[in-house]
Parts: structure tokens; sequence; C-alpha cells
């Protein structure tokens, strides 16, 4: 294992292809869940691979009211960490901290997002 104070940063551009209503943790904390898609074209040991995926992702706090707000089908850049689904589950779940609209003349071209 990895010690605590090791670096999970995420940045993915993609679209909102799904999503779930506002609702709130036992805490009192609003969460909205929600599946994003991302596709590109990266480069692999000197040769193109197309990327396409789909992760699952989830907002908590004061973003979780404009993430319950964003656009569907909009492309944005998404800023955030990987986590366990659950304490016992082995599969992950991006925690989005912060996004913004990708403009289309943004500087990281079809290489980084979706087309």
């Amino acid at each position: 294992m990895c010690d605590e104070g090791g670096a999970n940063l995420l940045r993915l551009t993609a679209v909102i292809a799904e999503r779930d209503v506002l609702r709130y943790s036992p805490a009192g904390i609003p969460i909205v869940n929600a599946r994003l898609q991302h596709a590109s074209e990266q480069i692999e040991a000197g040769v193109a691979r197309k990327v396409e995926l789909e992760i699952p992702a989830l907002a908590a706090g004061e973003i979780s009211g404009r993430f319950s707000r964003a656009q569907l089908g909009a492309v944005m850049q998404f800023t955030g960490f990987l986590a366990r689904k659950s304490r016992n589950s082995k599969g992950l779940v991006f925690h989005v901290t912060d996004f913004e609209i990708q403009s289309p003349d943004s500087d990281t071209g079809a290489q980084d997002g979706i087309r």
C-alpha cells in the first residue's frame, strides 16, 4: 500500500451520460451520483489508441447542487479523485471536486476529450 499522503488526482474530459436526483447521506451531506462517458485518442508506446470508457461518478457537498444542474451531454472538464465504491468493494468511483464546461477552442484538443 502507498502512504496516506500519496497523490490521487484525476482530470477527465467527459460528458454526463446519466445522473440521479440529488439525495442526502445519513449525515445530511448532499450527493449526486452519475455516469460519465469519455472518448479520445491517446498515444501509447508510440501508437495511437482509441479510448472509450464509462465511469461512475459522484459529487458531494457544495458542488453537488451545481453538478445536479449541469447540462447532460455537454463536454466538461472534471477534476477529482478515485475511491472505492464502498469499504468492501473493489469497484472505483470518480469523486468530482470541480468541473467546468469545455470550450470548443480549448487547448486540450480531441486527443484528450470527447469527439
